[in-house]
């Protein structure tokens, strides 16, 4: 079944007998069309289901006012609250979002990558996957001048901006805090250590316990995939230990909270046996019991900020479609979103 045949500006104007260029320019709230004229127009468009064909406008302005958006996990809150932040500012300067979602794969991460610059947008946010291994699918951005704001994620790359928190500051105030509540033997939960968030958390984790005169033990960095299987498995990992740790550390809140709830539901009181610290400050941080010591990851502020950046670069002079040589040689922005330890019960009270 064919559908009905869009309406035109020229069905409109043969309805209202008037000329295409005043009924394009009342449809536009023009001021040089009287108000009557301009109300006449908008509703026979109304009644009669006139759409403006903004593709084709976009074309002829080299501009589509979309954003595209490559996130690694969509389940996650803290995904959602940066795609909230981003949302607010883009939705009030008249930008669409495209949302490619990688699941933690970099195949599906350069798919999505080639689909948006296939798509034209105008510029892209992306949070690199767990597996990704080099940055060639980015380069055709690079190559256009289109604008690119990594977050979270990222990765050395001569172009675009990041936005990130100081995760070995934010990993060093997780550790010292434990050791500062007399844990000694404290374990680190963590995922792949390529990463920048992963290797920086690392990094403060280990200068905390040196500062604490704790020895590090590379036997108590246990790297996996933070999902719930892995924190069940986890949990009983540590329940098999002898010596067992003390304190623990992992780089993600709702491991955290699986990990918590094995432990009780065998027999360990938290934080009396083991004093627990997670990250993101998350819902469930404050859902579980005892509620978790966390770092709050203002997500929110991360999109907002990702997004102000990516507008900045989209209406600045300095902006406009840059040679590949030009592209290539631009240097990275960093923007440093202000991290905190958050004291709450899984982590108090022990014994020093």
């Amino acid at each position: 079944m064919t559908g009905k045949k869009d309406i035109t500006i020229y069905d409109l104007a043969r309805v209202l007998s008037l000329s295409p260029a005043t009924v394009s320019r009342g449809l536009k709230d023009h001021p040089a069309i009287n108000i009557k004229t301009r109300k006449r127009i908008t509703d026979t468009a109304r009644e009669m289901g006139y759409r403006s064909n903004s593709f084709a406008s976009n074309l002829r302005m080299q501009k589509t006012h979309t954003i595209g958006i490559i996130v690694h996990e969509l389940k996650s809150q803290f995904i959602s609250s940066v795609l909230s932040g981003i949302e607010k500012i883009t939705t009030e300067a008249g930008y669409d979002l495209i949302i490619g979602h990688s699941s933690e794969s970099y195949r599906k991460e350069t798919s999505n990558a080639h689909n948006l610059f296939h798509k034209r947008v105008d510029g892209l946010i992306a949070s690199l996957a767990f597996d990704t291994t080099d940055m060639e699918h980015f380069d055709p951005f690079v190559k256009k001048g289109i604008p690119i704001v990594f977050f979270d994620r990222v990765e050395d790359f001569p172009y675009g901006t990041r936005v990130i928190i100081d995760n070995v500051k934010a990993g060093y105030e997780a550790t010292a805090h434990l050791a500062a509540q007399g844990c000694r033997r404290i374990v680190h939960f963590t995922a792949n250590l390529g990463r920048n968030v992963y290797a920086g958390r690392l990094k403060g984790y280990q200068q905390a316990l040196a500062d604490y005169g704790l020895t590090f033990d590379p036997a108590l960095v246990m790297v996996n995939d933070l999902s719930e299987a892995a924190a069940i498995r986890a949990a009983r990992q540590i329940l098999s230990m002898n010596p067992r740790p003390d304190g623990v550390f992992a780089t993600n809140d709702f491991f955290a909270a699986v990990f918590l709830q094995t432990l009780k539901e065998n027999g360990l009181r938290v934080p009396e046996d083991i004093a627990i610290v997670g990250f993101n400050n998350d819902a469930i941080s404050r859902i579980i019991q005892p509620k978790l010591t966390t770092i709050n990851y203002p997500g929110e502020e991360v999109g907002e900020q990702a997004a102000r950046s990516l507008l900045d670069q989209l209406t600045s002079p300095s902006a406009a479609v840059a040679s590949a040589k030009e592209a290539s040689a631009r240097t990275t922005d960093t923007i440093i979103i202000r991290s905190e330890l958050i004291i709450r019960d899984s982590s108090l009270h022990r014994k020093v």
